[in-house]
């Protein structure tokens, strides 16, 4: 039989992160990506699209205008962002799908008491929209890509200041995330990753354990990856 509270206390949160890993709502950004990409009069390549998966709306802008060619004024910028998060609040409120297993997974790990965060780089406003989905009673905390002084995914700060606000080491955690963007964050921060990945693969490397999807993950499965 499994010691509940060794296992518990072996983790000192679990930190999850949104598009992609929970949410299946990658597919959903691109609708006013690609939207967005044609008013400027050009067209979103494939590989400028995946590598705005797990980045921060600065980031994207900054491939969207670099792949149609065009160098905006920073009003242009905000201009063309604001646009982009109403398009996708819009297309939000139609309706967020679930990734496989990722609602039970948040309900059994949320059940054995372990901290909880939400780490993303979609911003608050958007945030709190999905949240009205997943859950926010789920979370002790939330960070969102608006709140870490553009200090992003890739870097660590995201995942780092969620531990701080838990009050736990990041080294004693586990995140869950879907892209090299993330991944890399996490890891970076010193948490050990469980990947799940969407739509861009991740490539090998320390503290990453990969797995389909998250059907049948609980508190005692995260807790198997720290051995």
């Amino acid at each position: 039989m499994v010691n509940a509270e060794a296992v518990r206390w072996d983790v000192g949160a679990v930190l999850w992160d949104m598009d992609g890993t929970l949410l299946d709502s990658e597919k959903l950004w691109d609708i006013p990506l690609y939207e967005f990409a044609e008013k400027l009069g050009g067209t979103l390549s494939l590989e400028t699209r995946q590598a705005m998966v797990g980045s921060n709306m600065p980031t994207t802008m900054a491939l969207l205008f670099a792949e149609v060619g065009v160098t905006p004024t920073e009003e242009e910028t905000a201009d063309g962002a604001a646009w982009i998060l109403r398009r996708t609040e819009e297309v939000f409120r139609a309706g967020l799908p679930w990734r496989p297993g990722a609602r039970e997974a948040l309900r059994a790990v949320r059940a054995s008491g372990v901290p909880m965060a939400l780490v993303t780089s979609t911003e608050r406003g958007l945030t709190e929209l999905a949240l009205d989905t997943i859950g926010r009673d789920l979370f002790d905390v939330t960070v969102c890509g608006d709140e870490v002084g553009g200090r992003n995914k890739p870097l660590p700060d995201p995942y780092l200041k969620a531990a701080d606000l838990l009050g736990v080491d990041a080294a004693a955690c586990v995140a869950i995330e879907d892209s090299p963007t993330g991944v890399t964050s996490a890891v970076a921060a010193g948490c050990t990753v469980l990947v799940v990945p969407c739509d861009v693969p991740v490539p090998a490397g320390e503290r990453r354990i990969f797995r389909d999807s998250l059907v049948g993950i609980d508190l005692t499965a995260l807790a198997a990856l720290r051995a």
